[in-house]
């Protein structure tokens, strides 16, 4: 039977115990100067990267509107650049912001992939991880509490004070869950406030402003924190209550801290990629070229696709030739070539990004046996760093550079005679209408969605907490 009037007395006590201690204060305030370290590092960063991309992208749209009158056909090889700002809570995470690429050459016939990634300029520090925010609410607090509660209940057990308090008509699950509130309290007391106060500052001088769905993460930020560190004083409580001592406490801890932190994420990374080998870059596109040269080479005169295509659009304007034609053919052949391309480079992108989803499926798997696991996959998402945000920018990217294409294609269809094709000249006002890429972030309802299993499993983890501790308090030898 649980006393709550005794749970609440110990959770007192505990909170009182803790904060009368200068250990856990001065722990604290090493954590605070990191936390507000990085969280000011991560700003600065943040707003220098997205300020430089803007005017970048600046650069790009003036000389894209200060071409002359040209060819539709050669203004569509131009190019034109496309850049990604950071979202504006990815200051609190980095996630796979510095691996992953931040802008994109369009041109057509040819799809490019996302460069310019930070890991590519980085030196080998990169592979040990950034200094942030989240990562010193993932891997440092933890320890912190390890710290603070590793001797919550072992070190009630040498001296007798264990058994004087269940002698108080408290019983064993009584004090476990008091240990367990009280600690809770404390980590909550002094971590939410700071996390909740930087993602407020933070998202202020990065956005300029608050939406309501940037609000809504934050909040979902600060809860799913909560709930993590829940979890780890449950599992510090827990690993207390059933050690002889408090030394054993510590070394059992800090050798969990270990496993669950660095064996388990390393090995389910090196563990994904074994199970699941992506292409490297270069048979990725050799793979594309392939297939595009067996579907149809628009420029092969004698490609049995593109007669096709000829003998078809001959009869569907009822002439002879091509020069007979009311519209400019080399455009039909161009577009055709481009529905190709951009069809079979959407296939094998999608099929590498099932593949990318695979490994990532092993690490988010792991957050059954790891909770580090599901709450960094959880805030990634949640923070615009995780792997759907990447490839949703690929893929309007590729989007806005077809419709792009198709649309100079239209005006060579159109404004350009077949005679003398690549002698004539049309006004640049029709590209300079075309629209400006505006990108649309992953709605937070995706970004939940796909956190899902990683949201199931931190509630699996309390209710496994809760029930270790009613099983523990049920066995007399874990009072000794």
């Amino acid at each position: 039977m649980i006393h709550f009037n005794f749970i609440k007395i110990i959770a007192r006590q505990e909170w009182a115990t803790t904060f009368r201690s200068r250990t856990p204060l001065a722990l604290f305030g090493v954590l605070f100067t990191v936390s507000l370290l990085s969280a000011i590092t991560g700003w600065q960063y943040v707003s220098r990267f997205n300020q430089q991309q803007r005017s970048a992208h600046q650069e790009v749209h003036d000389q894209w509107m200060n071409q002359p009158d040209r060819h539709p056909h050669r203004v569509a090889h131009y190019g034109y650049l496309v850049f990604r700002e950071k979202s504006p809570l990815s200051f609190f995470d980095f996630g796979l912001d510095s691996y992953v690429g931040n802008s994109v050459f369009l041109e057509a016939h040819r799809q490019n992939t996302v460069n310019m990634g930070e890991a590519g300029f980085s030196n080998g520090m990169l592979r040990f991880g950034e200094l942030s925010m989240a990562f010193v609410l993932q891997l440092l607090v933890p320890l912190f509490i390890i710290f603070v509660g590793f001797q919550t209940v072992a070190g009630l057990k040498p001296n007798g004070v264990l058994k004087l308090l269940l002698c108080q008509r408290a019983s064993y699950l009584d004090v476990l869950l008091g240990k367990a509130a009280g600690l809770t309290a404390v980590t909550w007391a002094l971590f939410l406030p700071v996390l909740l106060a930087g993602l407020v500052a933070g998202n202020l001088l990065i956005a300029d402003s608050f939406e309501a769905e940037t609000l809504l993460r934050i909040l979902l930020i600060v809860t799913l924190y909560a709930v993590y560190f829940l979890v780890i004083n449950l599992l510090v409580v827990g690993v207390s209550a059933v050690s002889k001592s408090p030394k054993n406490a510590l070394v059992l801890l800090v050798l969990m801290w270990i496993l669950f932190f660095i064996v388990i994420p390393k090995g389910g990374q090196t563990l994904g990629s074994a199970l699941y080998r992506a292409p490297d870059k270069i048979a990725f596109e050799n793979a594309i070229h392939e297939d595009v040269s067996q579907q149809g080479d628009s420029h092969n005169p004698n490609d049995p696709h593109f007669a096709g295509l000829k003998a078809k659009t001959l009869k569907r304007y009822g002439v002879d030739s091509i020069s007979a034609l009311p519209v400019n053919y080399g455009a039909l052949v161009m577009q055709e070539g481009e529905n190709i391309s951009s069809g079979i480079f959407n296939k094998h992108f999608d099929r590498l990004i099932g593949i990318y989803k695979s490994q990532n499926a092993v690490s988010s798997a792991l957050g059954f046996i790891d909770p580090y696991l599901a709450i960094r996959n959880i805030s990634m998402s949640l923070s615009g760093t995780d792997f759907d945000t990447f490839t949703a920018f690929q893929k309007q990217t590729e989007q806005y550079r077809f419709e792009k294409t198709r649309l100079l294609n239209q005006i060579h269809l159109t404004r350009i005679k077949y005679q003398n094709d690549n002698k004539q000249r049309v006004s640049a006002a029709n590209w300079q209408q075309q629209p400006d890429f505006n990108y649309k972030p992953v709605p937070v309802s995706k970004n939940l969605a796909a956190s899902a299993l990683s949201l199931l499993f931190l509630i699996l983890w309390i209710a496994t907490g809760l029930g270790a501790l009613t099983y523990i308090s049920s066995k007399r030898e874990y009072q000794l």
